[in-house]
């Protein structure tokens, strides 16, 4: 990646939507250019999906919860089918295999304390590969981006 491609994937990060025109002015390059560009970049893996993000207070997903889970079970096909379960679970926005004591970090959006109870007690123990977990509940968010460096 050269300067040019890091301008572009800043920009591409702060707004997918913005047209190519707008982009090659805004980097310095010709729209043809940054067409090629974005293209190579995305073929590298560099640029993946283009997404709309939400606010998740304004549809009901206001309670954000880090769990952290211990597995009673390491063995490659018990993680194999406890991590798919976790693809599945559309409360889980992001899901870390960890080192250390846990074993797994979640982030859990739900729109109360009571419907994170309902997939802590009646979903997420009830696997059975959980040993046990520990909730912490966000009080407020100081900071969110997807922006990653470049």
């Amino acid at each position: 990646m050269d300067e040019i491609d890091r301008r572009i994937v800043r920009e591409l990060q702060a707004d997918a939507g913005v047209s190519h025109a707008a982009l090659a002015e805004k980097v310095g390059a010709s729209p043809t250019s940054c067409w090629r560009r974005i293209r190579a970049l995305e073929e590298s893996g560099v640029l993946r999906g283009a997404v709309r993000l939400v606010d998740p207070q304004k549809v009901g997903r206001g309670v954000s919860v880090m769990l952290q889970v211990r597995a009673k079970s390491h063995e490659p096909a018990v993680r194999e089918a406890f991590e798919r379960y976790l693809l599945g679970r559309p409360e889980v926005m992001e899901c870390y295999s960890m080192s250390g004591e846990w074993d797994y970090l979640m982030r859990i959006v739900v729109p109360d304390v009571a419907g994170y109870e309902r997939f802590l007690m009646r979903e997420l123990l009830a696997h059975p590969n959980v040993d046990t977990s520990a909730s912490h509940f966000a009080l407020s968010q100081v900071k969110y981006t997807t922006a990653v460096p470049v």
